[in-house]
């Protein structure tokens, strides 16, 4: 049997992991933690007292029905089911008028016909605006030859959308699913998004939510199915070479060698690094003696809290909000000071509730920048070290920084692995519309593409 060894128990080394399980590799897993997920993952939060500690995700992570790689890593888990979906998007104005975004009868792309001309969030020349745009998105997709050169940004002022129909529309979707401001954004990703997730399909938009904190997703159960693939927590890789890794000072050697590391700690262990910025997510936390909403989720428009998850009967909120480099220097009370002011605002019930605790959480490297220009500076699965192959969301997965990214890149590198051994694997799949936007003039979306 042959051994892979896999630096980093993240999606990225989870992925790999269970692909490589499944084909019968022998896999050792070295995370430098106690727990598995990465920056996809939960924790206890110390209540004080006699209360029990409150299990919570680092931030609410979501998912699109068009993410087949990591419902695929769900499913070889057995957790898929775990998964809820979600059909409506609620969002939700000041003063707490409601626009539900659904599927309707028309066939895709013309599936949102009914639900976009009655949201009362827009105005007539906003929508007008936005239709057009997406006819855009369409036709430009396999044209244009700059989207990874240009921001999102740029291209929406190009197609003249309506300020509004930046701020409510664009805005809200685009920063949520891809961390990063329109400005900062490149256009290729804000099309992957909107192509993939609300036009190639009629049920790509849904979105998934996990019924249980994350964490629960990789718990030594969902991995009895693969006796084969060892787990080792608290054990940092301290090196990688061709040789092996270094963990507590001892050499440890295998067939083959996978690096799912955050792209910041590549250099500390021996390989090169790519020069990427980092943008950070918020999340804030807030129980209450009281339902407040009866929403499961909605996007906040005009405010600083972009979008609320309703965790548990309308009493606990989760609240996120994505490039979030405005609250970087805040202190945790003027963060939970803001988030109830905004909440104020849609939600009239939080002026009669009680705030009994609250909990902020700042992921200050939370995804890598997907400015312009980045593309060409991710690197392939192949490192330029032999025997050691490269995963991450950070790696040229073709997807922003996303838990689809980050399994796209596990599932690339065991492809790798398995092929540096002649042996045949397609554990990654094609994205559920890739045609010509993915084999054509980009190749590397959605088939691996070894450099």
């Amino acid at each position: 049997m042959s051994k892979v060894l896999i630096a980093g128990g993240g999606l990225a080394g989870l992925a790999a992991a269970a692909a490589l399980g499944k084909q019968g590799w022998e896999v050792e897993l070295f995370e430098a933690r106690p727990f598995l997920g990465g920056r996809a993952t939960s924790y206890a939060v110390p209540s004080g007292g006699e209360e029990i500690a409150e299990t919570i995700d680092n931030c609410q992570h979501v998912l699109l029905r068009c993410c087949v790689n990591l419902l695929d890593f769900y499913q070889r888990l057995g957790v898929r089911e775990r998964i809820q979906f979600h059909r409506e998007f609620y969002f939700v104005e000041p003063g707490g008028r409601v626009s539900v975004f659904r599927r309707g009868r028309l066939p895709a792309p013309l599936h949102f016909t009914e639900s976009f001309l009655r949201m009362q969030c827009l105005e007539w020349q906003d929508k007008l605006g936005i239709a057009r745009a997406l006819l855009a998105i369409r036709s430009e997709r396999t044209r244009r030859q700059d989207l990874d050169r240009i921001s999102m940004m740029e291209w929406l002022l190009e197609t003249r959308q309506t300020p509004r129909a930046i701020e409510r529309f664009w805005r809200q979707v685009l920063v949520s699913a891809v961390n990063e401001d329109l400005e900062k954004m490149a256009a290729i990703h804000g099309f992957q998004v909107f192509w993939l997730g609300f036009l190639a399909s009629g049920d790509g938009y849904e979105m998934g939510i996990p019924n249980v904190p994350l964490g629960e997703l990789y718990t030594a159960e969902a991995w009895h199915g693969m006796p084969n693939v060892r787990m080792h927590f608290r054990s940092p890789v301290e090196r990688i070479d061709s040789s092996g890794f270094v963990v507590a000072g001892q050499r440890i050697t295998a067939d083959r060698y996978i690096c799912a590391l955050p792209f910041e700690r590549l250099e500390a262990v021996g390989l090169q690094a790519p020069k990427f910025e980092h943008s950070p997510i918020t999340g804030v936390h807030l129980w209450f003696d009281r339902e407040v909403t009866s929403l499961p989720h909605a996007t906040l428009l005009d405010r600083t809290m972009q979008w609320m998850f309703n965790k548990d009967g309308g009493r606990y909120l989760q609240l996120v909000v994505s490039a979030s480099r405005s609250l970087t220097a805040l202190s945790r009370q003027e963060i939970i000071e803001i988030a109830i002011s905004d909440l104020l605002g849609f939600f009239p019930l939080v002026r009669e509730a009680k705030l009994l605790k609250a909990h902020v959480v700042k992921e200050q490297r939370a995804t890598f920048s997907a400015a312009p220009g980045i593309e060409a500076l991710r690197p392939g699965v192949i490192s330029a070290v032999p025997g050691v192959f490269l995963a991450g969301d950070w790696t040229n997965t073709g997807w922003p920084g996303t838990m689809e990214g980050a399994v796209r890149s596990g599932y690339r590198a065991a492809d790798a692995v398995c092929l540096s051994q002649a042996q045949s694997s397609t554990c990654l799949l094609p994205d559920i519309a890739c045609s010509d936007f993915c084999r054509g003039r980009f190749p590397h979306y959605g088939v691996p593409r070894f450099h």
